[in-house]
């Protein structure tokens, strides 16, 4: 674990371990508890009993944590929402942490990141916490963490969920981000590397998807190249954009291999839902020869990249509150204006095609009684505001979600729910 984790302010995680404890009168400190990949210095990752009392032990110990059920997996494990803060706050910052169950070292960060914040006695951490709520999903994928697989007990990629809602993580998830409303969405990964064109420590990533507030864009834009990216430099690491091969020589783009501007995932549907969105990947593969010797040596630097670029992102939050909470406003006042268009394709760096435009979007869509029994629940889950009637539903497009009422309902959009009747009559 680096230092920077434990030094919040925003410079870093917490101080939690590292600075003074504040003196509290005829009451013990509480030895925070270790995470079972620090007791082990790297050897194996936490286990999901361990990660459990790891959080029920916080959740007991400080006044401001809370840990909640938001789901349940198909093989019963729990998925859990941890919120830390010392009071209510207006800023929200969400870790979703390790969707994929075959990278953990994300979900290492995060544990140990909500341990040193629920103990930090330091005068900034509380300070950043009296203005930021951080909420954390820690384990977004019980069951792919305990099978060590990719996707979950069903073999279905939750980051590839975020549109159609099929997996009760993906539900989950959603539930969080449609009652929270977030300011951040913050999304943890780890890739293999393609040496020389593909191996930087880290890589992350923006919302691509052109229906994201410019706005927005900008400041996730601004989190990733102004604090993310930095402070993981300060600590030694290497950073670069997510799924762009470059040359070795000039550091100039050769491929882009990933990272296109698909709503389903969740890079791209945290921008469609007004929230700074960002995607971080550590790099699995060894970097040295004592790397390749050395298991736990290669897993604490992979948890280590990880914790460094957590510290640029609570650096973020705390010095650009103001501006992120103007924008993510404006941004989810934006569709009840009901004007400009709708992209269904194309990127930031990949101008949509004109079949890809709707360039004078419906008024609304219509529904249909089975169409509306069919999806009510996901739409709901998605925040969308639906009116009912007999015949079935109408779903107006002057919402907060107007951008993406047509990704889900239009025939056109490629991960659309059902094909709605285009209203016209505006």
């Amino acid at each position: 674990m680096t230092p920077r984790i434990r030094t919040l302010a925003l410079a870093c995680a917490t101080v939690a371990l590292a600075a003074p404890l504040l003196t509290v009168p005829a009451r013990a400190t509480p030895t925070p508890p270790r995470t079972g990949f620090e007791e082990s210095d790297g050897a194996r990752w936490t286990s999901l009993p361990e990660e459990q009392r790891l959080l029920a032990t916080v959740g007991k110990a400080s006044d401001r944590v809370s840990v909640s059920r938001i789901g349940t997996t198909k093989q019963n494990r729990p998925l859990q929402l941890v919120r830390i803060a010392e009071r209510p706050t207006r800023s929200t910052v969400l870790l979703i942490c390790s969707q994929h169950g075959d990278e953990p070292s994300g979900r290492e960060a995060c544990l140990s990141t909500i341990r040193d914040l629920a103990y930090a006695q330091d005068k900034k951490t509380r300070r950043f916490l009296e203005r930021t709520t951080l909420l954390v999903v820690p384990n977004a994928n019980p069951d792919g963490r305990a099978a060590d697989t990719r996707g979950n007990s069903d073999g279905v990629d939750i980051n590839r969920d975020h549109i159609a809602l099929k997996t009760a993580e993906g539900r989950a998830l959603a539930a969080v981000i449609r009652d929270h409303k977030p300011d951040v969405i913050y999304d943890l990964h780890e890739y293999g590397s393609t040496p020389k064109y593909y191996d930087k420590d880290l890589f992350d990533l923006w919302p691509r998807n052109l229906n994201t507030d410019e706005a927005v864009h900008q400041e996730a834009q601004t989190l990733s190249k102004a604090y993310v990216r930095p402070a993981a430099a300060a600590d030694g690491y290497t950073t670069g954009t997510y799924g762009i091969w470059t040359d070795p020589v000039t550091g100039e783009p050769v491929k882009q291999t990933a990272g296109d501007g698909q709503e389903r995932i969740l890079r791209n549907v945290s921008g469609i839902k007004h929230a700074a969105g960002l995607l971080i990947e550590s790099r699995v593969d060894p970097l040295t020869d004592a790397e390749k010797k050395d298991e736990a040596l290669n897993n604490r630097r992979r948890v280590a990249s990880q914790a460094s670029a957590l510290s640029g992102l609570f650096t973020y939050s705390d010095q650009r509150r103001t501006r992120l909470e103007r924008a993510t406003d404006a941004a989810r006042a934006e569709g009840h204006r009901d004007r400009g268009p709708v992209y269904l394709g194309g990127a930031d760096n990949d101008p949509a095609e004109p079949s890809e435009v709707i360039q004078d979007p419906p008024c609304g869509y219509r529904l249909d009684t089975a169409q509306y029994a069919d999806i009510k629940d996901e739409l709901a889950l998605h925040g969308v505001t639906m009116k009912r009637h007999k015949s079935g539903a109408y779903v107006p497009l002057r919402q907060s979600a107007r951008a993406l009422v047509p990704l889900l309902l239009d025939e056109r959009a490629p991960y659309h729910m059902v094909t709605a009747r285009p209203d016209m009559s505006c």
